[in-house]
């Protein structure tokens, strides 16, 4: 996997540790962010003029829960920040997982913004703006 973006790359994770998290949460992640994070468990840097940070697939389910996204918007799974007071998450109300922020302030579907249908299109999304 290429990393022109500049991100720091966390060990790899075994696929079975991704399903794992994808049967506790009942959804199949998109194959992009996949692969991605069995090369990377997690990463951390500036794409563009945007910091970013993607959690581990351990901590997923764990940081979900604490950000009571089933409670606001169960319909998100959150997968990372800015480092600030934005979430990155995907929208599962459609096949296509779109890729997502949300406000941690106000996680609630009426505030998400769209980047990008896939993985790959996000970071470039972040790459560009």
């Amino acid at each position: 996997m290429n990393n022109s973006y500049g991100l720091e790359l966390k060990p790899p994770v075994k696929k079975e540790k991704v399903k794992e998290v994808e049967k506790e949460l009942g959804v199949i992640f998109p194959k992009d962010y996949v692969e991605f994070i069995t090369y990377s468990n997690g990463a951390e840097g500036n794409i563009g003029e945007n910091h970013v940070i993607i959690w581990s697939i351990e901590d997923i389910v764990e940081l979900n829960d604490a950000y009571g996204v089933q409670d606001f918007a169960k319909e998100l799974i959150l997968f990372g920040t800015d480092g600030g007071d934005t979430a990155f998450a995907f929208d599962t109300r459609t096949n296509e997982k779109q890729i997502v922020t949300v406000p941690f302030i106000c996680i609630d579907l009426d505030e998400i913004t769209t980047c990008s249908n896939t993985f790959n299109g996000f970071l470039k999304h972040l790459l560009n703006s």
